[in-house]
């Protein structure tokens, strides 16, 4: 988790990724933040992110995205 908010602080430092759970709701992250997102973690977390996987509910949080990246490793 610790590497994940490394990224997402590197994406976006001015965020508090630790306590936010709306980063697609309230439009804090757009698609080309989702983009470079996707491309991180594939290559660091060495898991495949499929178009299903692409939906709001993955991103919103720093919590539902290491859901994800566990689910999907």
């Amino acid at each position: 988790m610790e590497e994940l908010l490394k990224i997402l602080e590197e994406l976006k430092p001015d965020v508090d990724f630790k306590n936010e759970t709306g980063l697609i709701d309230n439009a804090i992250l757009d698609s080309f933040d989702i983009v470079q997102l996707i491309t991180t973690l594939k290559e660091t977390f060495e898991i495949d992110i499929t178009p299903a996987d692409i939906v709001p509910e993955n991103f919103n949080s720093a919590e539902s995205m290491w859901a994800m990246v566990k689910r999907l490793q």
